[in-house]
């Protein structure tokens, strides 16, 4: 299993590290495409479980919230958005999801709760990424710094719990995650934020800033990962799908941003900036 966890890294590591690089056009169409397999995989473990969702409403107006979303994120001067894009396509997401389901036979209210969370939770969530991307001069290496911060806890806990682990976290919603993983991957978390900061963002925060900022997102990228854990176990489903050899699917790499996403960016943006 872990040959090939390794050899998805290799090469998916790189296709990343080019878009935050390039980032613009580039960038956004990156988590765009990001965004739509991770709608089209939350509809999987509904249907995989049992769970009432309208595929079609999911992936169409999931489509128009992360253009929308996106969009509304880029910084793109010939781009001239009206003022109330986001209230209007809202608006047609609540209309046309409703509207779909009533037209359709064995009408379920579940099944409309179920699509709207992930028309409006996944996009409007990862299209945060952008918003950190575009802030001026610093968005590359911010967004560096939150990713690989993110992968070197990741790692940090895969293998510490591995090799450590004996406590479990949580067993109902995540039967292999310690607490001991979860330490270890929080304190590497944190050195090699130091590490981001010494390479990239020396001027921007400082030693202390940089610690808690690790902590932050450490542990609310662990704590996005349960989440989406959650919705797995409800419907007794292991992995989003089998996209990525020994990482399951996309929603299982990008859990972790679902709630890091705009809680990094909003801290950044009023503490930092």
């Amino acid at each position: 299993m872990l040959l090939p966890r390794i050899l998805t890294a290799v090469i998916g590591i790189p296709v990343i590290l080019a878009a935050i690089h390039f980032g613009g056009v580039v960038f956004m169409a990156f988590t765009a495409c990001v965004i739509l397999l991770c709608l089209y995989e939350y509809g999987l473990i509904l249907t995989a479980g049992k769970k009432p969702v309208h595929t079609l409403s999911l992936m169409l107006f999931g489509l128009l919230m992360a253009a929308v979303a996106i969009l509304g994120r880029a910084d793109l001067p010939s781009l001239e958005l009206p003022d109330n894009l986001y209230p209007f396509s809202i608006s047609v997401v609540i209309f046309g999801t409703l509207f779909v389901e009533i037209l359709t036979p064995h009408r379920s209210w579940e099944r409309v709760t179920n699509t709207f969370a992930g028309i409006f939770f996944i996009p409007w969530s990862l299209a945060h990424l952008i918003n950190i991307r575009e802030i001026p001069q610093y968005g590359e290496y911010l967004t560096l710094f939150m990713i690989i911060t993110v992968w070197v806890c990741d790692t940090g806990a895969y293998f510490t719990g591995r090799f450590l682990g004996k406590h479990k976290l949580n067993l109902e919603v995540s039967p292999k995650k310690t607490w001991e993983g979860a330490v270890g991957g929080t304190v590497l978390a944190i050195g090699g934020a130091l590490l981001m900061r010494q390479l990239f963002l020396p001027d921007l925060f400082t030693v202390p800033q940089t610690v808690w900022l690790g902590l932050l997102v450490a542990v609310v990228g662990q704590v996005s990962d349960l989440a989406e854990s959650v919705i797995k176990r409800s419907t007794g489903v292991k992995d989003s799908s089998h996209l990525l050899p020994g990482h399951g699917g996309f929603l299982d790499r990008f859990d972790s941003y679902l709630l890091l996403a705009p809680v990094f960016y909003y801290v950044v943006l009023y503490t930092a900036l």
